[in-house]
């Protein structure tokens, strides 16, 4: 059963020492019910848990040469559920690979850094304050 006031939080990074280092940042730092992936592949087995925001490594490859790269997994999610926020993160600092991103509907883009856990939870934060808004409004406009 989802914890309601919890966000679900997928992060998803074929570097497993950033991955464990980003996990205990949000679960030190915030309350969320987190959910780690090595591959973009077992992010999208696991869909069906309803998470609430993604953070998208751009590059998968490190474990497996074959897997599916950041911007393909990224164009699967959206084809499967539209609304669920996939913000990219990458060691790339391209302008170039920020735009394609983007182009691909993520909704941000953050180069790991020693400030990128700061940039990661102010956009969920923003996030999710428009998510409220959103619901607001929409019950406002019910009952007009």
């Amino acid at each position: 059963m989802k914890n309601e006031n919890k966000i679900k939080l997928f992060l998803v990074d074929d570097d497993t020492m950033f991955l464990k280092l980003l996990e205990i940042e949000f679960l030190e730092h915030a309350d969320f019910d987190i959910e780690t992936y090595a591959t973009g592949e077992h992010c999208l087995a696991n869909l069906s848990h309803n998470p609430d925001i993604i953070i998208l490594d751009y590059y998968l490859d490190g474990i497996d040469k074959s897997a599916m790269n950041g911007i393909d997994v990224l164009d699967k999610i959206l084809a499967i559920n539209p609304d669920t926020p996939v913000i990219m993160l990458s060691c790339q600092d391209k302008i170039e690979v920020a735009v394609n991103c983007l182009h691909h509907k993520a909704v941000d883009y953050v180069v790991k850094s020693e400030t990128a856990f700061m940039r990661l939870k102010k956009i969920i934060s923003d996030l999710m304050e428009y998510r409220k808004l959103e619901k607001t409004l929409n019950w406002y406009m019910d009952r007009i």
